[in-house]
């Protein structure tokens, strides 16, 4: 069985699969229609039609994929699942199988690849494309187009590129659209999506946020039983919203720890014991290193170096602290989708199942993590994104300054800083850093924009101050709006405020002689520099 038990709530099955064809959008999937109030997991392509029936779901999802359908060991999914008398939408990848599966063909686009934004011709609005604008503009992302379709399918939208842009068989309630409507480009692509589970599936809109805390406490507590816990506390609304859950959950069993290495942003490791341990009595232990991590850094500059030596030193620590403290059989890490989606690997203990911390995308919590940690893992929010992470800290009685809390990456400043790290420059890009947040705060653009922060480069750049030249440090300006940190863009502060932010900068930094605007979206671009 390739879904356990204990991956839902026993009395909660979802009302929808997707089956996950290799997609980096299967769990931005699962997230649209988490939005739309309706449970759902993401499955492997693997798991057979008897699986899927036991389950016995309201629909299912296939996602899209980067393989072509008609490669040699192209992912497939059992033909029994178009058996089932269960609903199925197709999406990119996933219409194509479907149809390839069924008797169709899919060949490689003849006129040419279409990707980006496409205007919609509608055919048929009768059920999946209800309510949705003609020429209203969808994602797409694919070169491979339907050549002939199956039996008893129609085409019911196209685009100038894609004859094919989305298909139906009614009688049997299959479906398929070329386009991503979970993308939020896609301009009544969460339409779509709510057409599928409402009108076609007849979903209940039963799942939200009090749903997901009632849920996961039991789940937390048969997973540890009681054990210990150890959670490394970072500060960030991912962290912070673990350490409430998991409190509510096991209570003391809970063991915080904050390992202040030297790279968070000015005021944070003050704040963060005042609020944890002084204001809500939920036990935090306060770990100095940043000594230690500025001497194992000294002289690295590859950025992948930086992260693992962090990322390994981190959890020497707390192998260290945990002998004192312990002993402790669970690691608490605030893992979300993106990180898992993104991750270079996970390990899963052969005897319990669990995952286990071997290898996790190297700038995401404890990343770059050695091969001989003993700890299991406890993620109870890796299945959220962002936002929805930051709902769930709302209801458990989070104050704003910590649910809005701008992300911030685990290596922190370290990797903000491009090149050798030094107190120097820490303390210059804190400052910066500082000024940044400051003055998008006063602006009242700080709950407006996804992230905002400065970047130290590893150059000096010619200046005149004071009537003398000077060779100093520029700052990059990176200020980004995003749903859901897959996707980004940057974000348009008023030339009055980047005024303000610029001179304060050079005026008040030390070593800093000019500022600069990061104006680049993800993608091509990343987020973070490093």
């Amino acid at each position: 069985m390739l879904i356990s038990q204990n991956s839902y709530n026993q009395k909660r099955y979802p009302s929808i699969l997707i089956l996950d064809f290799g997609s980096q959008y299967s769990e931005l999937i699962a997230r649209r229609i988490r939005e739309a109030n309706v449970f759902s997991t993401v499955i492997s392509h693997l798991t057979s039609s008897d699986e899927i029936k036991d389950i016995n779901p309201d629909g299912i999802i296939l996602s899209g994929g980067p393989s072509s359908v008609y490669e040699n060991h192209a992912p497939s999914c059992d033909n029994e699942i178009f058996n089932l008398d269960i609903p199925v939408l197709g999406i990119c990848y996933g219409m194509q199988l479907m149809v390839r599966q069924l008797g169709g063909e899919v060949t490689p686009a003849k006129n040419k690849a279409e990707y980006g934004r496409a205007p919609l011709s509608i055919d048929d609005n009768s059920s999946l494309l209800n309510k949705v604008k003609n020429k209203s503009i969808m994602w797409m992302s694919h070169g491979d187009s339907i050549d002939q379709l199956p039996i008893d399918f129609c085409k019911i939208a196209y685009t100038e590129n894609t004859s094919h842009a989305a298909i139906a068989n009614y009688k049997k309630n299959l479906f398929g659209v070329q386009f991503h409507p979970e993308v939020v480009h896609s301009e009544y692509g969460l339409t779509v999506i709510k057409n599928f589970l409402y009108d076609i599936c007849k979903c209940k809109a039963d799942w939200n946020t009090e749903t997901f805390i009632e849920e996961a406490i039991p789940r937390i507590r048969e997973q540890v039983g009681n054990k210990k816990v150890l959670l490394a506390l970072s500060g960030g609304v991912d962290s912070s919203t673990l350490a409430f859950l998991l409190h509510k959950a096991i209570g003391d069993q809970l063991v915080c720890m904050f390992i202040d290495q030297g790279f968070m942003r000015k005021g944070e490791p003050e704040f963060l014991m005042n609020f944890f341990d002084e204001k809500f009595h939920i036990r935090v232990e306060y770990i100095n290193s940043r000594e230690r991590f500025i001497r194992k850094l000294d002289g690295v500059t590859d950025p992948e170096k930086k992260r693992k030596i962090i990322g390994t030193e981190f959890i020497r620590v707390f192998e260290e602290e945990s002998k004192r403290l312990g002993p402790f059989d669970y690691l608490a890490q605030g893992t979300l989708y993106p990180d898992v989606i993104e991750s270079a690997g996970t390990n899963i203990d052969p005897k319990t199942g669990e995952r286990i911390a071997v290898k996790i995308k190297s700038h995401h919590n404890v990343g770059g993590l050695p091969k001989d940690l003993q700890f299991k893992l406890v993620e109870p929010l890796r299945k959220l994104f962002k936002d929805e992470v930051r709902m769930v800290g709302k209801k458990l009685g989070l104050p704003d300054e910590i649910v809005r809390r701008h992300p911030f990456p685990g290596p922190g400043l370290a990797i903000r800083i491009l090149g050798a790290v030094s107190s120097e420059k820490l303390n210059c890009l804190r400052d910066a850093d500082w000024i940044v947040r400051d003055e998008i705060k006063k602006a009242g653009l700080y709950n407006k924009i996804w992230q905002a922060f400065a970047v130290l480069l590893p150059v000096k750049t010619v200046g005149v101050m004071g009537d003398k030249r000077t060779y100093a440090w520029p700052i990059v300006l990176r200020c980004v709006s995003s749903e859901d940190g897959m996707t980004a863009d940057w974000s348009k502060i008023p030339y009055e405020i980047l005024e303000k932010i610029s001179n304060r900068i050079v005026n008040e930094v030390e070593q800093v002689n000019r500022v600069v605007l990061d104006i680049t979206s993800k993608p091509p671009g990343t987020i973070e520099w490093e």
